[in-house]
C-alpha cells in the first residue's frame, strides 16, 4: 500500500518526536529514552554524515528521523549512533550510518522513483529509501530477517515498502524496471538481471568483490540509451551476497 511520503513522515515524526509513543502499533516508548536517541541521531548527522561529503539535505533529513535503534537488538541498542555496522543475526550486519547515506545520497532518489533493494537486512537501508521515494521493494534471503524487518517497518508506519524472502540474484522482476537499485551485501560479480532491471536513467549503488575481502563500492548508471556508466567509489567491506543452493 502506498501512503503519500509527506504525510508519513510527519506521522513518523509525530510518532518519534512528538508523542513517542507508538500507541496505535501497541509499543510503548520511555520518553527520556527517545528524547536521548533523538538527540544522538541529530549527533550522529552531525558529526558523522555533514562533517565528511554527505551533503544532500533530503538525505540528512531521513537520517535524523529514521530510529536506528529500533532496527537493532535491544543490546545493542545503546551502539545505534555509532558510526560503525552492528550484527544482526543469521551472520548479517547493519552497516554504519555514513555508509548508508553515501549509498542513499550517490543513487540520488527522487521522490516518484520506484527502488530495489537487495538485502533487507534489518529494514534501515529500506526505512531511509523509503522516506525520500515512491516505493521500496525489498529482498531478503534469510526468511525470518525477511518478517522481523516486514513487521518493523509496519510498525514504524513505512507502509509504502514491500518486503519479500527470497534469492535477490534475480531482482524482481514483476516489479521492474526500478530507477534505483541498492545492494547491501557483496556479489562476486555484478548480477545481470539487476542490470536488466535498471531503468534507463536509473542508478544502482552496490559492492562487487571477493568473499570476505574488501571489495569496491560501485556506482552504475544506465543513460537513456542504455549503456552503461560505471564508477567505483570507494573500497569496502560487506557480508557476501548469498544465493539460493538450488540457483548457484
Amino acid at each position: 500500500m502506498y501512503v503519500d511520503p509527506c504525510n508519513k513522515r510527519l506521522r513518523v515524526a509525530a510518532a518519534i518526536g512528538l508523542s513517542l509513543l507508538f500507541a496505535t502499533k501497541g509499543i510503548a516508548m520511555n520518553q527520556e529514552e527517545e528524547i536521548a536517541y533523538a538527540s544522538a541521531r541529530a549527533e550522529m548527522v552531525r558529526e558523522q554524515l555533514q562533517t565528511r561529503e554527505i551533503s544532500n539535505s533530503d538525505v540528512l533529513e531521513a537520517m535524523r528521523r529514521v530510529p536506528r535503534h529500533r532496527f537493532v537488538a535491544a543490546s545493542e541498542q545503546p551502539h545505534a549512533y555509532r558510526d560503525t555496522p552492528l550484527p544482526l543475526s543469521h551472520g548479517q550486519t547493519i552497516s554504519q550510518p555514513y555508509i548508508v547515506a553515501l549509498m542513499t545520497q550517490l543513487v540520488r532518489p527522487e521522490p516518484s522513483d520506484r527502488v530495489l533493494e537487495v538485502g533487507t537486512g534489518s529494514g534501515y537501508q529500506a526505512a531511509v529509501l523509503a522516506e525520500l521515494t515512491d516505493h521500496v521493494y525489498t529482498i531478503e534471503i534469510e526468511s525470518e530477517l525477511a518478517r522481523t524487518a516486514a513487521t518493523r517497518l509496519r510498525e514504524l508506519g513505512y507502509e509504502n515498502v514491500t518486503v519479500r524472502s527470497g534469492d535477490g540474484y534475480g531482482g524482481w522482476p514483476e516489479h521492474a524496471p526500478f530507477d534505483v537499485i541498492v545492494v547491501t551485501a557483496a556479489p562476486e560479480q555484478v548480477p545481470q538481471a539487476l542490470v536488466d532491471q535498471l531503468r534507463k536513467g536509473g542508478r544502482m549503488i552496490l559492492p562487487v568483490g571477493p568473499v570476505y575481502s574488501v571489495q569496491q563500492l560501485r556506482l552504475i548508471e544506465k543513460d537513456e540509451g542504455g549503456e552503461l556508466h560505471t564508477r567505483s567509489i570507494a573500497p569496502v567491506r560487506f557480508v557476501p551476497l548469498r544465493r539460493n543452493p538450488g540457483d548457484e
